[in-house]
């Protein structure tokens, strides 16, 4: 009995355990084949669109045609494959789609192509090309006349010249979430614009291809549209060759040549209220600086002590040229405003020219200290004032006529803001490369050299000197230096230096400080005059220790 029992035990035992073994079985089975399934929704592609199906490393399909049902399943295989491939692949595919498109075969003169989340449209011109007007939506795209809820207006300018073999190819592609491709969730509504010409490459137009996209909601204050293209090549983002323009509905880009383009939301550098402060002030600083260099200029004419000072002289040359920078930077949006070209260039060119005088007179500030301070006695450099002057005087003189006779149209209006080209032209250099290369190069380089002979001084001043004071004249010959160093800081352009820390969250605040230290380096600079003459007159006939010697 006991016997039956047990057996009937572990016969009940085998029952449980081999009903959970099946239960769980089906289970894992199940689940293999819910992924599986979902993985080949994604990964499976058509078999159709040859190129597009190696990527996914599919059999295609053999024949290929080009014709309008081959090109609806290239448009279908791409937008499976953005769920899988990495970037690369991911710029790779959307060549090999624009390809696919411009080869395709259609019997009218255009032809609307649909898939879920992308529109295409392929037009071959007819007669002289006089430029195209696309509108598109999510579902819909027409020539020449708007669609109902339109997303996007595009134009394409005569210059194309686009002839009856030359098929334009327009395609807008809204990415999934899964796309790999580089900041796609940067971009506004996660759109690429593809643009195209069959058997062409389009740059460099004179008449900038554009387009507008309709924005659903407002554009947030801290963010700001930015115009790009897909560089294939480096496969990233590039803004070269793209103007922005944007209000509250729109965003309107252009742009000097055709591929896939794009709308990056960036972090916003400055608020339109920030903006219009830091103009008062720069304008305002730089009227009373102007007034203030004016006047120390007048005082070293009339004080024949301050003229027989070569340091002094090395000042007012400093001083000199920050006035022709204030003359010219002032009226330098008014030129710009006006319509005379020729008027604008002028001040452009000069205004070049004083920003680099101005830069090379702080760097001879420098070289002038360490002549001064660091070879310390006896030095004898003939005609050192004149040779000052020729380097002072000259370079930016050399770098501005190397600029003239590369390309006198780099001088010309400038646009600070792309979003408000009218509002924020100036006259200066017109290419950017140029601008840096020229401007900040030089400055850089005077900005590095000032700033180690600063600091050998700050140190010679605080530690070395300071050290052999007594206690009762060590706190006022503390304040002494202090207010040398200060003056060092502006006459040697540190101050200026400020811009490289005006990057990420100190953008604001470092322009701020930037604009009121620099717009009133003039008062500084009259101060230290008005100073400097009580001092000479405190000491009229008190014998200098100093025994470094200039003749100019």
């Amino acid at each position: 009995m006991f016997h039956l029992v047990m057996k009937q035990t572990h016969y009940c035992r085998m029952r449980r355990w081999t009903l959970c073994w099946l239960i769980l079985s089906f289970m894992f089975h199940h689940n293999v084949e819910t992924n599986g399934s979902a993985a080949k929704k994604h990964s499976l592609s058509p078999g159709c669109c040859k190129a597009l199906d190696y990527l996914n490393c599919k059999q295609p399909s053999d024949p290929e045609q080009n014709d309008a049902d081959h090109a609806s399943c290239c448009m279908e295989t791409f937008m499976l494959l953005l769920h899988n491939v990495p970037h690369n692949d991911t710029v790779k595919a959307l060549g090999v789609l624009q390809e696919a498109l411009e080869k395709t075969e259609f019997t009218n003169n255009s032809a609307a192509l649909y898939q879920d989340n992308m529109v295409a449209l392929l037009h071959r011109p007819t007669g002289d090309f006089k430029g195209l007007h696309i509108s598109a939506s999510d579902k819909q795209v027409m020539i020449d006349s708007d669609v109902s809820n339109s997303k996007l207006r595009v134009h394409l300018p005569s210059e194309l010249n686009a002839g009856q073999n030359n098929t334009i190819v327009f395609c807008m592609i809204q990415l999934p979430n899964e796309t790999a491709l580089e900041r796609s969730d940067e971009l506004y509504d996660r759109r690429l614009i593809g643009l195209s010409v069959r058997g062409r490459s389009v740059s460099g137009l004179q008449d900038r291809v554009s387009f507008t996209i309709n924005t659903e909601t407002s554009i947030d204050k801290t963010m700001k549209p930015q115009c790009v293209y897909l560089n294939t090549r480096e496969k990233n983002f590039r803004t070269s060759g793209c103007e922005t323009k944007w209000d509250q509905n729109h965003i309107t880009c252009s742009c000097d040549h055709l591929t896939y383009f794009g709308v990056l939301m960036v972090s916003a550098d400055l608020s339109p209220e920030d903006e219009v402060i830091l103009s008062y002030i720069s304008y305002i600083g730089c009227g009373i600086s102007l007034t203030a260099l004016v006047i120390a200029v007048l005082l070293f004419i009339t004080d024949r002590k301050l003229r027989g000072d070569d340091s002094k002289k090395i000042h007012i040359s400093l001083a000199v040229a920050l006035i022709l920078l204030n003359v010219h930077f002032l009226p330098s949006q008014a030129a710009a405003a006006s319509s005379s070209t020729a008027l604008c260039r002028y001040v452009a060119l000069l205004l070049h020219y004083s920003l680099l005088a101005s830069v090379t007179w702080m760097g001879l500030e420098g070289f002038h200290l360490y002549i001064l301070l660091v070879k310390v006695f006896n030095v004898y450099v003939k005609r050192y004032l004149l040779k000052l002057s020729v380097v002072g005087w000259g370079l930016p003189a050399v770098i501005v006529t190397v600029v003239v006779i590369t390309d006198h149209n780099m001088y010309g209006r400038a646009t600070l803001d792309q979003s408000r080209p009218n509002e924020t032209a100036v006259c200066y250099i017109t290419d950017d490369k140029v601008k840096m290369g020229t401007t900040l190069g030089l400055f850089s380089t005077v900005f590095i050299f000032n700033g180690i002979m600063f600091g050998g001084i700050a140190k010679w001043l605080m530690c070395d000197k300071l050290s052999k004071q007594t206690a009762p004249n060590k706190k006022s010959k503390v304040k002494r230096e202090v207010f040398t160093l200060l003056v060092l800081m502006v006459l040697l352009g540190l101050t200026w230096g400020l811009i490289f820390f005006s990057f990420g969250q100190l953008t604001t605040p470092g322009l701020y400080v930037f604009c009121i230290i620099n717009s009133l380096q003039g008062v500084f600079i009259l101060i230290y005059f008005v100073l400097s003459m009580k001092k000479i007159k405190a000491s009229a006939f008190k014998p200098s220790s100093e025994t470094f010697s200039t003749k100019s």
